[in-house]
């Protein structure tokens, strides 16, 4: 068991478990969407959360993200399985492979495209990949854009004692082990894999919101089960948050907790503000090119 198993820590209560709708993105990749949906409009300081695929890709037939802006929050990019290449309005460009990270802070406004990489467009293969929208509290809406690119073997990572429990460590802290990405506001973003009937005990402040989402396998949490392309939200009734795999199958599941802003959320589509005036100029800004574009 790890170290985190303390009986001091009083385990969350499960709040809801919610399953994710299938939708299409971009050109039309397929994506599982816990949030938002109907009764579920975000997760402060989350604001969206798509796992892409899986799906098997023919050669030829991959699907991206053409040309779009954003402004106001961060989007979190992290591959399991497939390549993106990324370019943007300030001229950065890069490949985000199978276990990498792309921590990328829109702040006052980029123009960027995530494609599939050419190699992986050209053998095909399964795509699987995980993105998430993170607001950004108002002092940081208009900061300059920023990108922090990990690749996987920089990723931390951790092991219990009996190497039943692993976990990549994105963002925040778990088995000892202290991820390399800096948030503008405390966030986990934790990537754990459970032999079958392992239990763990990840602390989280009491005051963060957490929830989990199963990747593949089965979460079992207090009473109630969770399969995989579902999210299992937590109250805030503790300072610990509780999982275990069944005893039939290992566990793939992402937990993730983060400090509430707690302000005004105006959005649409690509922009995310605290007001329906920032979202007009926002829309004025893109159409009249002070965001940028990109040079293909």
């Amino acid at each position: 068991m790890q170290q985190a198993m303390s009986r001091s820590a009083s385990s969350r209560s499960v709040s809801s478990i919610i399953q994710a709708h299938q939708t299409f993105e971009g050109e039309g990749f397929l994506v599982h969407r816990p949030f938002p949906q109907h009764g579920l409009s975000d997760f402060d300081p989350f604001l969206l959360l798509d796992e892409m695929g899986p799906m098997d890709v023919q050669p030829g037939e991959a699907k991206g993200a053409p040309d779009h802006p954003h402004r106001g929050f961060e989007t979190v990019t992290y591959m399991l399985s497939g390549s993106f290449e990324h370019r943007d309005s300030a001229g950065n460009a890069g490949q985000i492979a199978p276990g990498a990270v792309q921590w990328m802070t829109a702040g006052g406004g980029v123009v960027h495209s995530e494609m599939p990489a050419r190699e992986f467009n050209r053998t095909g293969g399964i795509l699987h990949g995980l993105q998430l929208w993170v607001n950004l509290p108002k002092r940081d809406k208009m900061m300059a854009p920023r990108y922090q690119e990990i690749p996987a073997e920089n990723i931390p990572a951790g092991a219990s004692a009996d190497g039943k429990i692993t976990v990549r460590v994105i963002a925040g802290e778990a088995l000892g082990v202290r991820a390399a990405i800096d948030t503008r506001i405390p966030i986990h973003y934790l990537h754990f894999n459970l032999a079958p009937g392992a239990k763990f005990s990840q602390p989280v402040d009491p005051e963060h919101n957490a929830f989990a989402y199963v990747l593949g396998g089965e979460a079992v949490a207090g009473a109630r089960t969770a399969p995989a392309h579902h999210m299992v939200a937590f109250a805030r009734d503790g300072d610990a948050v509780e999982l275990e795999a069944s005893a039939e199958a290992p566990l793939d599941v992402l937990l993730l907790a983060g400090a509430p802003l707690g302000e005004p959320v105006a959005r649409w589509g690509p922009f995310v503000m605290n007001t329906q005036a920032e979202i007009r100029q926002a829309i004025e800004d893109y159409r009249g090119g002070r965001m940028g574009s990109i040079a293909h």
